[in-house]
Order: C-alpha cells, then sequence, then structure tokens
C-alpha cells in the first residue's frame, strides 16, 4: 500500500462521513433551539423534561449515546411492531443530534441570558412577544455572544463523528481501519497521519466559517480597536 492507493480510499468515505456530521449539526441545531426555549420560558414539566435532555446529552460519553441509539432504538420501535428500519448509519445520525443539540443547548441558554436584562424589559415594554423579543432585540446579540461557543460545539462533533465506527458505520475511522487490517497493519503511522490532516482541515473550515459569521456581526468590534481604545485609556 501506498499514498496513491490509501488516500482515494479514504476520502471515498469522506461523503458519508459529510453526510453524518450535516445531518448532526442540522438536526442537533433544531433540538437545541427547541430545549433552549422552554428551558428559559420554563414551561412546566417540559422544562423539566428539557433539563433532563440536556443533562443526559451532556453527562453521557458520546459513544455511550451511539450504542443507546444503535441497540435501544429498535427496542423501542418494535413495540410498535416496526423492525429493521434502524441501520448503523441513521443510528449515528440520530445519536450524535441528541448529543450534539444537547451540548448547543447549554451555548445557546446563557448566550441568551447574558443579555442586558435592560434589553428584555425595554422589549417588553414596547409590547413585543417573545417571538419578536428574540427576534429583532435579543437574538442578534445572543448569537454574537454564542458563536465561539458554537464554533466549540460543531469541532467536537466533528470529532466524536470518528467514534460511529463502533456502531458499524463506514466513515473514514471505519475506512481506515478497514485499510490498515488488509495491509496487516503495516502503515498504521501513515494512516492516521492522514486521517490527522483531513479532520484538521474539516476543523479549520469550520472555525473559518464561524470566524466569517463572527466579523460580519453588527456587534463585532475589530482587535485592532479595542486594543487601541485600551492604549488610550492607560495614558
Amino acid at each position: 500500500m501506498d499514498f496513491s492507493t490509501m488516500i482515494p480510499e479514504l476520502i471515498s468515505a469522506l461523503p458519508l462521513t459529510l453526510a453524518i456530521m450535516f445531518v448532526a449539526m442540522i438536526v442537533g441545531f433544531v433540538l437545541a433551539l427547541i430545549a433552549t426555549t422552554f428551558r428559559v420560558r420554563r414551561v412546566l414539566v417540559i422544562s423539566q423534561l428539557a433539563d433532563l435532555y440536556v443533562s443526559y446529552a451532556r453527562s453521557v460519553p458520546v459513544v455511550l449515546q451511539l450504542f443507546v441509539a444503535f441497540y435501544g432504538l429498535p427496542l423501542l420501535f418494535s413495540l410498535f411492531g416496526i423492525k429493521d428500519f434502524l441501520s448503523a448509519n441513521v443510528a449515528a445520525m440520530v445519536g450524535l443530534s441528541l448529543y450534539h443539540g444537547g451540548y448547543l443547548s447549554e451555548v445557546m441558554r446563557p448566550a441568551y441570558l447574558a443579555v442586558e436584562r435592560g434589553q428584555h424589559d425595554a422589549a417588553d415594554s414596547l409590547g413585543y412577544t417573545f417571538g419578536q423579543k428574540v427576534t429583532r432585540i435579543v437574538g442578534p446579540q445572543a448569537v454574537h455572544i454564542a458563536l465561539p461557543g458554537y464554533g466549540n460545539a460543531i469541532m467536537y462533533l466533528i470529532h466524536n463523528v470518528a467514534l460511529v465506527m463502533y456502531i458499524g458505520a463506514a466513515d473514514v475511522m471505519a475506512t481506515a481501519h478497514l485499510v490498515m487490517e488488509r495491509d496487516y497493519n503495516q502503515y498504521q503511522f501513515e494512516t492516521y497521519l492522514v486521517l490527522a490532516v483531513i479532520y484538521s482541515l474539516l476543523c479549520l473550515i469550520a472555525w473559518l466559517i464561524v470566524r466569517m459569521f463572527e466579523r460580519r456581526s453588527p456587534m463585532y468590534v475589530p482587535t485592532t480597536v479595542t486594543g487601541r481604545a485600551a492604549r488610550i485609556a492607560s495614558i
């Protein structure tokens, strides 16, 4: 085996890795938005269930959450007579979506609460509904505060996609292990080095995208401006 044959095999598994990542990213964001809304508004029973969900997602190791999704969901659906519908790839998407949603909720909720209380009161005094307050006043400020934490959450998700191999999903990591086993583990270092480059590039792209949104935020202050202000204040 050499790089000319190994790299195409790894790249062939990249679309599945990206599909699992993007599905978990989108579904997890929606789950986080719903959970954060109920945790902020404190609706009886539903808010407690949202707290329980977030606690589960943050407390249970990600690989164990994948096992729960892979082995537990078929048992649950079998009670309704539904069988053999959950593949390893779908289970990976479900498990990572639940994890990402719970983790991201703990980024969104503090960002929402970090907005100055006067902003909330001003929106309430104008008669805004909760939805109007979030979309017009509090939301844009909370988004700016949450962006760095959201970037970290995306990177953690990229790292944890590598764990789906343990439930049989044929992602990049699983493909790399198959390649190494086929060649009697002769080129482990080279294979892991290529994997490190792939995951590093994915994280770099995610960081650049989040950074772009940070710079486009109306609340963004360039570091040169803050540095100049600090020097003036010290005089």
